[in-house]
């Protein structure tokens, strides 16, 4: 070993071995640094990237999850392992043993989450290019590392090699090994100079400068490294919940009294004359965030979301990265001359069931043409889905009603005028929700969506099927203490919020608080 590192040494060049030299310190400080940022998490665990794993050795990692004790074994060998294989190769010391060991670690980051097709899991923390991620690229550098020694040209391998040589000849253990060492190459080992001495201890002063750059960063912003295995998602306070979410039941779903809208996800802000408001959205639910929050939202017990068609091949990321099993509520845009494509295309995305948009809805009946609702909803039902009816305005459900449609559900705006941006009652006109917004204050203008709260309320109430209310908080203009407690109060059976992540517990809590001390309901629950 000792005459074939000299050989090495003496075939490459110094500047092809200080090439080496400067890949093992960037990989080893990469690996410190990860290590150093698992250590320094508070609760971080594997669990949520081994969970992921769909391949070959899915059960195996599934199984380590299952168990605490085996997870927290190898949390901790994980954190560990990458700390001293790190330290290691910067310091170029035991450099072969730990080129190999870290080898091993990311063949096993690979195989629980490989870059394949339609098994992209590790996607949202690193990317890749098709069947190659940063795990494959470090792998086989590593490869190269374990060939070429270079902790014997610049590291502490060259004086671990010194000290064997010494203890052998000493010993008198193997004189044959000694025999087959040139008198040169005895010198060059056994006899370090101090500019040898000097050379080898040359990344020494990395290791302090590693130390002090993530003291510094620890202080200002959290030391974390975001690559496939740290995976850590926020739970936000999670144990601050109240309780369990309330469910309901519309045909064989079983859904939680609250369910999370698709608008703050899609960007649409509905923020009156906020010209930056759908901007900043956008920018803060990056498809990280996203995940993010449905996960939060389905640990906090909502189960289900609403949905449009372009916004499944995230929704199913979320299903297959983070193995979410939340429901889905799609809303279909059918049109006269083509009144089955969107509902087929929700179909192939996997909705859960379907409903006809609010807007769609509302044009037909302003057009006097029931019929095509009724078209609409029948072939939903044949596909064997559970179906349902939105509108904006009580006109819709009123003329359903009188025309003998039985949906399993309505979708429904709801909520009070007590806000400061409502139109004034005077100047409400009937289907002008999500039509031409005006710049008159005193007219629509994105700012309100249950233009007549009060024929809402009391048609509701003759209405035996199950209501989902949504812009129960008229995009953000209603706390949710108010308007939580009116939708349910005056007969809705679920309400769809948009919420941020940061306000999933909290609202989760008020609704909570709201059905646990409902007392003024008249309309039955029915669902």
């Amino acid at each position: 070993m000792f005459q074939q590192s000299n050989t090495i040494e003496k075939k490459l060049t110094t500047f092809q071995l200080s090439i080496l030299v400067i890949l093992r310190i960037a990989i080893g400080w990469h690996l410190l640094f990860e290590g150093a940022a698992k250590l320094l998490t508070p609760g971080w665990t594997s669990a949520g990237y081994l969970s992921m794993s769909r391949w070959i050795l899915s059960d195996f990692f599934n199984w380590i999850v299952s168990a605490p004790t085996v997870l927290r074994v190898v949390d901790i060998l994980n954190i560990w392992g990458l700390i001293f294989i790190g330290l290691g190769l910067m310091l170029g010391c035991f450099t072969r043993i730990a080129s190999i060991s870290e080898i091993f670690l990311l063949l096993l980051y690979y195989v629980a989450n490989p870059p394949f097709i339609g098994m992209d899991f590790g996607v949202p923390a690193e990317g890749h290019y098709l069947f190659v991620n940063k795990n494959l690229v470090e792998l086989f550098a590593l490869c190269l590392l374990a060939v070429f020694p270079t902790g014997t040209f610049l590291g502490l391998d060259r004086f671990i090699l010194a000290f064997r040589q010494r203890k052998t000849k000493a010993d008198g253990e193997d004189k044959k090994a000694i025999e087959q060492v040139t008198k040169e190459e005895r010198t060059s080992v056994l006899s370090l100079n101090r500019r040898e001495i000097i050379k080898n201890l040359a990344t020494v002063p990395l290791l302090g400068a590693f130390i002090y750059g993530a003291y510094k960063k620890n202080r200002w912003e959290k030391i974390n490294a975001i690559t496939g295995a740290t995976i850590k998602l926020n739970d936000l306070s999670l144990k601050d919940l109240k309780g369990e979410l309330p469910q309901g039941q519309i045909g064989n779903l079983k859904m939680s009294r609250v369910i999370i809208g698709n608008n703050l996800i899609g960007g649409w802000a509905h923020s009156r004359d906020l010209i930056y408001a759908p901007s900043l959205f956008r920018a803060y639910n990056t498809e990280r965030k996203v995940l993010e929050t449905l996960d939060l939202a389905e640990k906090a017990g909502i189960n289900t979301m609403m949905l449009v068609n372009h916004q499944y091949p995230l929704f199913n990321k979320y299903c297959n990265v983070l193995g979410g099993k939340m429901q889905t509520i799609c809303q279909v845009f059918p049109k006269q001359e083509d009144m089955t494509t969107d509902i087929d295309t929700a179909i192939d995305n996997g909705a859960t069931t379907l409903y006809i948009q609010g807007a769609v809805c509302d044009r037909f009946v302003n057009k006097g043409r029931v019929d095509l609702i009724a078209e609409a909803l029948e072939y939903i039902k044949k596909q064997g889905y559970v179906a349902g009816i939105g509108a904006h305005s009580i006109q819709v459900i009123i003329q359903c009603e009188k025309a003998g449609l039985e949906p399993d559900y309505y979708v429904k705006t709801m909520h009070h005028d007590q806000y400061w941006s409502a139109i004034p009652k005077e100047n409400r006109k009937e289907f002008s929700v999500d039509n031409v917004r005006f710049d008159d204050h005193n007219k629509f203008h994105d700012n309100m969506f249950d233009l007549f709260p009060e024929e809402t309320i009391a048609f509701i109430k003759k209405v035996d099927k199950p209501l989902i209310a949504f812009k129960v908080l008229a995009a953000g203009a209603i706390h949710p203490k108010s308007g939580f407690k009116y939708a349910f109060e005056n007969g809705a059976d679920f309400i769809c919020v948009g919420m941020f992540d940061f306000q999933i517990v909290e609202d989760v809590n008020i609704a909570v608080d709201v059905l646990t001390n409902i007392t003024e309901r008249e309309r039955p629950w029915m669902a």
